[in-house]
């Protein structure tokens, strides 16, 4: 659960982060911009009036030339239709305003200069017409609006691109995390990020030596102590059973018997924890092994089976099956020893495969420890006595036997008591 939250965590920021730079580059493009605008607004704020005078001067005498005397007034429309001005005609014999909804024409407190008097006394004064995106305010929005988005799109696309080989980091870290060494994170990049993606794959290689110098030593030990551990207990079998040292013999009898167990599932663990774990598949009647498997235990008159009726056969290796029930049986008879109900086993079908459920009834376990009972040799702290703890490997086994076959399994305090849930889907 703690992981999800943070993978959800780091998800959020990851993306909060693309948002915040995209803001960041849309923010500066338009100050640049407004700088950009401001500056050349203070440029030709002064001076550009006096500067364009003469040329607007000269133009106006043509036009005033053009519309004749008396001013035409079809001249003067197609004119104001043609251009982005306003032509207002004051005088004896015509008096005409292209834009008669505007109270003034022309720049500035007085528009005397833009003004020109005819022959005949007419007088022409000019000013801004309708410009061509006051003529069609929607579609010059229309179009604003979409070279927005565009920009906003391509600053999306140059952001994740920047950001591409953090998401192949996040990736490759997670597999890391999982134990999965053999695909290294891509390298986009010869700069700090591929720099920092090229350490990560040297230290993911290095991480993979130890972790099989680890796995290889503890196999060497394992295989080693077995030939020594057989001949201790065959000599211990031999001793002569006098009373005097019977309770020595059955504790020395105990103890080897102990660390052969030990020496067993470390041998195990080890093989089903590669990635190349091999299991011996065939069609197994789950009902009819777990069946033999209580029949077999000393204390097995006392375990409730409830098995649903036409359960599929599934394809599993039948002796890491037998490990998985063996420890899951034992641990519910060890920690519901004391409870007033005996522990249960159930089978029901979770789709095309099967669920297997074993529940005790004792004092179950702290909710800040449910999530550490699958690794290796860890024990919780009312099982740490040697006589009842074990020494922390079984509940690591079975998850390792269970993820091997591609399932499933959980814990969780079935209050009272802890049930395990184990899931093997159909092959």
């Amino acid at each position: 659960m703690k992981a999800g939250r943070s993978h959800r965590w780091h998800h959020r920021w990851r993306h909060s982060l693309r948002v915040r730079l995209i803001i960041v580059f849309v923010l500066l493009a338009l100050a640049m911009a407004a700088v950009f605008l401001g500056g050349m607004q203070r440029a030709f704020s002064t001076g550009w009036r006096d500067a364009a005078r003469p040329v607007v001067a000269d133009y106006m005498d043509r036009i005033v030339t053009e519309l004749g005397t008396p001013p035409d007034v079809a001249r003067a429309q197609a004119l104001v239709a043609r251009l982005p001005i306003s032509i207002r005609i004051e005088g004896p014999s015509v008096n005409w305003d292209s834009h008669p909804d505007r109270r003034a024409h022309g720049f500035g407190p007085r528009g005397d200069w833009l003004s020109r008097t005819t022959a005949d006394g007419h007088r022409v004064s000019f000013g801004v017409g309708t410009l061509p995106w006051q003529r069609e305010p929607q579609g010059i929005g229309w179009i604003t609006l979409a070279l927005l988005l565009v920009l906003i799109m391509l600053a999306y696309a140059y952001v994740r691109r920047l950001l591409r080989p953090l998401d192949d980091i996040r990736a490759g870290a997670e597999r890391f995390g999982r134990g999965a060494f053999d695909v290294p994170i891509p390298l986009r990049r010869r700069d700090e990020l591929g720099d920092l993606a090229q350490r990560i794959n040297t230290m993911a290689r290095d991480i993979q030596g130890m972790l099989d110098a680890k796995r290889a030593l503890l196999l060497a030990l394992s295989h080693e102590l077995r030939s020594p551990l057989t001949r201790a207990r065959l000599n211990a079998e031999l001793l002569p059973a006098t009373p005097e040292g019977e309770t020595e013999r059955a504790a020395l009898l105990r103890d080897l018997a102990e660390m052969r167990d030990l020496i067993t599932d470390l041998l195990e663990s080890e093989r089903l924890a590669s990635p190349h774990a091999a299991l011996h598949r065939e069609p197994v009647d789950l009902a009819a092994l777990i069946r033999e498997a209580v029949s077999e235990h000393p204390d097995g008159q006392r375990i409730t089976l409830d098995f649903a009726a036409d359960l599929p056969t599934l394809t599993l290796d039948r002796s890491r099956i037998r490990l998985l029930v063996r420890n899951l049986l034992d641990n519910a008879l060890r920690h519901g020893a004391e409870a007033a109900q005996p522990p249960r086993i159930a089978l029901r079908r979770a789709g095309q495969g099967v669920e297997l459920e074993v529940r005790d009834f004792g004092p179950g376990v702290d909710a800040a420890q449910l999530e550490r009972l699958t690794e290796p040799f860890y024990r919780t702290d009312s099982a740490r006595q040697r006589a009842t703890g074990g020494v922390g490997l079984g509940m690591y086994l079975c998850r390792l036997v269970a993820e091997a076959h591609g399932g499933t399994f959980t814990v969780r305090n079935a209050s009272p008591g802890l049930a395990v849930s184990v899931v093997l889907p159909a092959a």
